[in-house]
């Protein structure tokens, strides 16, 4: 047998860790001396202990960990529960970074305030142009919300035009609405111009005539949409001080799109009439 000492060492775990264990009987000692108080360890219960701080590792309570071990849990399962954790980690790990490059992209934000001029914003008429075009819905306006839905959709769209033969004629563009349901959801409706002879009908997409815009407050905006935040205002500060007010939400002609998003160049166009 092994004293609590030793036993400690073995398990890479402190002395206080196994008198913990053994007080709320998670880990109890194979003997314990009745006159001293001393506890003593098999070698064999080294293969708990080692459940033990795995399951620990993985974010189990102790209550948990206790539950767990109680049903025998093998090699395999372990094995199992820790890919899952991997994978929950993983996704975390990726929430906490997009969380804080929008806190980095308002900072930037903030830090340009009072130094971002309007006169690269230009107000013009936007032509009609005929789109095929697909429909999602995000839970809010907020990018965190829109990222997820807009890419998968421009994707899916790309591959329907490519099934059936249609080529696209200029820039993509998506623009949004809010959601009939006034519950504070947002339509996405990314769209790719198409040939003015392709029909309306008879397509797993929608085919339409985009309206003109007959007044449209307009920037161009370089770098990836997560970094937009600034050119939106941009586009507010000057509507603001020009006498309009904005009539919707502004559509983004994607002009240049290569894979790395930072040379993105994207024009924004929000609808305006006079105030």
């Amino acid at each position: 047998m092994l004293n609590i000492g030793d036993f400690a060492s073995h398990g890479r775990v402190s002395v206080r860790m196994l008198r913990h264990y053994d007080a709320i009987g998670l880990l109890r000692p194979a003997r314990v001396d009745p006159l001293s108080g001393y506890r003593f360890y098999e070698a064999a219960q080294l293969a708990r202990l080692n459940r033990v701080i795995a399951l620990k590792e993985l974010g189990f309570t102790l209550q948990q960990v206790r539950a767990v071990l109680d049903e025998e849990v093998d090699a395999g399962e372990l094995r199992g529960m820790l890919r899952l954790r991997r994978a929950q980690l993983a996704e975390a790990i990726a929430a906490d970074e997009q969380r804080l490059a929008r806190v980095e992209a308002r900072l930037r934000t903030i830090e340009s305030e009072g130094t971002m001029s309007t006169h690269d914003v230009v107000v013009k008429r936007v032509p009609s142009v005929r789109v095929a075009e697909l429909t999602g819905v995000a839970v809010s306006y907020q990018p965190e919300d829109i990222t997820p839905v807009i890419g998968p959709l421009f994707a899916e769209l790309c591959r329907r035009l490519a099934e059936a033969g249609i080529a696209g004629t200029g820039p993509s563009v998506a623009r949004y609405e809010d959601a009939p349901e006034g519950d504070g959801r947002v339509l996405i409706r990314v769209a790719v111009p198409v040939g003015s002879s392709v029909a309306a009908e008879g397509h797993d997409f929608d085919v339409l005539d985009l309206p003109p815009i007959e007044a449209a407050a307009t920037v161009v905006h370089r770098g990836s949409m997560d970094e937009s935040m600034g050119s939106f205002q941009e586009l507010a500060r000057f509507i603001d001080a020009n006498g309009y007010r904005s009539a919707g939400y502004a559509r983004e002609l994607y002009l240049e799109c290569p894979d790395d998003p930072a040379q993105w160049v994207t024009e924004l166009q929000e609808p305006v009439v006079r105030a």
